[in-house]
């Protein structure tokens, strides 16, 4: 009897261009019964992995600042400039790839409150000396003087320039605005809310609608103003002060400040009646915030001498960073690229530390790009399994932040158990249970 069999060659087999057999595979879940094993097991090593490389601290910046680093300035024209002012009335130009010094003056004679850049690649600065300076880090000197001053009533604790307009915000006793090409002389417009008398902490212009003017005070307020009525719009008192606005370069109708009362705040500008979320975890003021460029994340510094990074959407954050020279944080920044973050402490230095703690900059292999995203989309997917969870959210902090940690989550319990003793006492309806997010507004004026 005569077989006829099929037969094929061995290059039939094998991948173009090489002489390895190609194995086929069954993707059928039934047929390999331990393939959710398998993945979990290496979604764990995984995430062990990354936080074993988890180095986020890179360099100081040199020699840094005699005195603290109390402001600082990012060049919106630059990838690799910024500008930080200290306390003894020094301003610095850095350069950010070789974190060298590349100009510096004495702008004013004590603490350098804020600072921002003009179109003209200019810097503005305030101090605490009621004076406003304008300087040309990009065509004089260091040590040179400034081309324009301006004269104010009290000491100034802000600035925010104006996207397309020569026109800048200066924040006091009230909210001033100075014409840039009038070397010096009186305000264009004075913003102020009729019944407001305190000091105004922060001041930062919308970068979309352009006209639109956020503030926050010592009388715990955060008001909004239009430029082109020349007239407050509403005035949210919150539960304590704020030291610091800033607006969502992406959303922009979205605006964060950070309170006295440890936690951040991010606001909608057309419906303040609630917060949009609240982060929680520092356990003292928050001095400074920044958002990253992509506008999903926020890096705040705290007067409790930590860094914390937090995605837009959730409540807790995703990283802390501390070392133990690093004192009180009263400025943060994001670079312009969105892999690092910088901060500015008590102790004179710039800080400069990597967005993500275990992600290493530089060309990269197609494998090792592969094998990355496999590990990325394993970790997502089993991040909610108890142990994965546990080893991404664990973080060493200091025994200090650690402890009072711990006696302010007691103190919280505490407040938590009597409201709802008293709801529970109470008249059925009289007393409601309040959202986290409405708590912290006492009131609204319009």
């Amino acid at each position: 009897m005569k077989i006829k069999a099929l037969s094929r060659s061995a290059s039939s087999a094998q991948a173009p261009g090489s002489n390895v057999t190609r194995l086929s595979r069954n993707l059928d879940p039934d047929v390999h019964p331990f393939e959710r094993a398998r993945e979990y097991t290496r979604a764990l090593n995984a995430t062990k992995v990354e936080r074993m490389f988890a180095q986020p601290f890179l360099a100081s910046f040199e020699p840094g600042h005699v005195d603290g680093v109390y402001s600082f300035a990012k060049d919106p024209n630059s990838l690799e400039h910024f500008a930080s002012g200290s306390g003894d009335g020094i301003v610095k130009l850095w350069d950010l790839t070789t974190r060298e010094e590349l100009w510096q003056a004495q702008a004013h004679e004590n603490m350098v409150k804020g600072m921002c850049w003009t179109r003209q690649k200019q810097l503005i600065t305030c101090g605490a000396d009621r004076t406003i300076k304008l300087f040309d880090p990009y065509s004089t000197a260091s040590k040179s003087r400034p081309t324009a001053t301006w004269l104010g009533q009290g000491a100034f604790n802000s600035v925010s320039h104006h996207r397309s307009l020569p026109s800048f915000a200066a924040a006091s006793s009230n909210i001033s605005i100075y014409d840039v090409s009038r070397a010096s002389g009186t305000p264009v417009q004075t913003l102020t809310w009729p019944t407001a008398t305190d000091t105004v902490n922060a001041v930062s212009f919308n970068q979309s609608e352009t006209s639109i003017l956020g503030s926050c005070a010592t009388d715990r307020a955060v008001i909004l103003y239009d430029l082109r009525t020349n007239s407050p719009l509403h005035r949210n008192v919150l539960t304590f002060a704020c030291n610091t606005l800033e607006w969502n370069p992406m959303e922009p109708f979205n605006f964060a400040v950070g309170s006295e009362d440890h936690n951040a705040y991010v606001f909608d500008m057309r419906n303040m009646k609630r917060a949009l979320n609240v982060l929680k975890g520092h356990v003292a003021a928050v001095m400074s915030l920044d958002w990253s460029p992509t506008g999903e994340e926020l890096i705040t510094g705290s007067y409790d001498r930590s860094v914390r990074i937090w995605e837009r959407a959730k409540g807790h954050a995703r990283d802390v960073y501390h070392t133990k020279r690093m004192q009180r944080v009263f400025s943060v920044a994001w670079s312009p690229d969105s892999n690092y973050v910088l901060s500015g402490s008590d102790d004179g230095n710039v800080r400069l530390w990597r967005a993500r703690a275990s992600q290493r900059q530089g060309v990269k292999s197609y494998a090792l790009r592969q094998k990355e995203e496999y590990d990325a989309s394993l970790k997502q997917r089993y991040s909610h399994m108890p142990e994965i969870r546990r080893i991404q959210r664990h973080r060493h902090l200091p025994n200090v932040v650690k402890k009072a940690g711990e006696i302010k989550a007691e103190e919280l319990k505490s407040i938590k158990r009597r409201e709802e003793n008293e709801r529970r006492h109470t008249k059925k309806g009289k007393v409601r249970r309040t959202a986290e997010r409405e708590k912290v507004i006492l009131a609204r004026e319009q």
